[in-house]
């Protein structure tokens, strides 16, 4: 009887550590099996929450009228509708470069865990940068008109999110505190090299907007972006490996809710201060639509740390919330294949609108625009979940660049 229970301990102890979150140290260890394949489902389903009203931003790209009159620099709405809906997708970016650095950290532990060296762990990295610049060379630029056209000369978001996933890879085995200090000094120095005075019509430009500034080039210059994706590889580090007592299972979503208030907090000052440093445009007073409609294009120090700390807090909410109710799994089915979603969904709204002229392009309002975004999720939610098993059984190249 002694020697069965002693069995049936040993078998329950194998399958408990085979199923356990990383242990808290993060230095890469040589291991003879791979490490579980774990998903932190939090993390899945905060990016299906992002991919979701990315894909509401881009339904009313194409459906409402605004766009007829808007500058998408410098943005003005005259209605509150009109204002949450273009300022539901100001969460988006950041989200996914945030995202995105974190998944970089945890992809280089699980690599080192399963023996590869450091290089080796990097040139994964390296290879999917450069794979997303070539999709938004090649698919994303030319999906905006339906395929009408080849634009090369445009480097766009999921470019941007490309480079600074290669250079969150060249550092990410630094320890966290030194990653922090990288993240803040390109928050802190981004604002000072905007003020470069330089000719938009001369080769200059391309330069100063790949790195600084935005325009034609590109609306995403990568100073202030890769900074984004630099923190959330620095919150990966406590999301993953130092938050994760069992016997705190709250801890990683306080913790997490408390430096994302924090960070708004500090938000608040810096728009409320108003200096050119930190904010881009002036605002018209507190609980304005300009107050809240921080610059993004380029971002301003305030949009930096003001959506850092709603990235933050949203994955501390989410990580509470997956702990006691299942509510948000159906977002985790997006949050899976979010490079998928988004290369899907772009054309077919291009196609249905610019192409076919199945529906009018920008002619109508918010309700339109909503009704857009509800069949646009009915028919991409089924893909994505179809896409999400081909990559779980389908383990090649191109599949897992995907």
């Amino acid at each position: 009887m002694s020697a069965a229970k002693s069995s049936a301990t040993g078998r329950a102890a194998r399958a408990t550590a085979a199923t356990a979150e990383p242990a808290a140290s993060p230095a890469p260890v040589q291991a003879v099996r791979s490490a579980p394949r774990l998903r932190f489902t939090f993390i899945d389903e905060f990016r299906g929450l992002v991919g979701v009203m990315m894909a509401l931003g881009h339904a009313q790209y194409y459906t409402n009228a605004a766009w007829l009159s808007l500058d998408p620099i410098d943005p003005f709405f005259d209605t509150t509708p009109q204002f949450l809906l273009r300022y539901m997708g100001y969460l988006c970016a950041p989200g996914f470069l945030m995202m995105n650095g974190a998944m970089v950290y945890w992809a280089f532990l699980r690599r080192r865990k399963n023996g590869l060296s450091r290089g080796r762990s990097v040139w994964d990295f390296v290879q999917r940068g450069l794979f997303l610049v070539a999709v938004q060379w090649l698919w994303v630029n030319a999906s905006w008109s339906g395929f009408a056209r080849l634009n090369l000369g445009h480097l766009g978001i999921i470019a941007t999110i490309g480079l600074s996933m290669l250079l969150v890879g060249l550092i990410v085995h630094w320890p966290w505190w030194q990653r922090a200090a990288v993240a803040l000094g390109g928050f802190l120095l981004h604002p000072l090299l905007l003020m470069i005075p330089y000719d938009h019509a001369s080769w200059v430009a391309v330069p100063m907007q790949l790195l600084i500034d935005s325009g034609d080039f590109t609306k995403y210059p990568l100073i202030p972006w890769f900074s984004l994706a630099c923190l959330g590889s620095v919150m990966a580090h406590f999301w993953f490996t130092v938050w994760t007592n069992k016997l705190r299972p709250d801890e990683r979503a306080y913790k997490s809710l408390a430096i994302g208030a924090c960070l708004l907090l500090v938000a608040w000052g810096l728009r409320d201060w108003g200096h050119p440093y930190a904010n881009i445009f002036p605002h018209d007073g507190w609980f304005t639509y300009s107050f809240f409609l921080v610059q993004k294009y380029p971002p301003s120090l305030c949009h930096q740390v003001w959506f850092a700390g709603l990235v933050i807090g949203g994955v501390g909410l989410f990580a509470w919330i997956d702990q006691r109710w299942p509510l948000l799994r159906p977002l985790a089915v997006v949050g899976k294949v979010p490079l998928f979603f988004y290369c899907v969904h772009i054309p077919l709204l291009a196609i249905i609108f610019r192409r076919l002229n199945w529906l009018p392009y920008r002619e109508h309002g918010v309700n339109e625009s909503l009704l857009v975004w509800v069949g646009l999720l009915l028919v991409m939610w089924p893909l994505a979940l179809w896409f999400a098993r081909v990559k779980q059984r389908n383990r090649s190249w191109f599949i897992r660049m995907i």
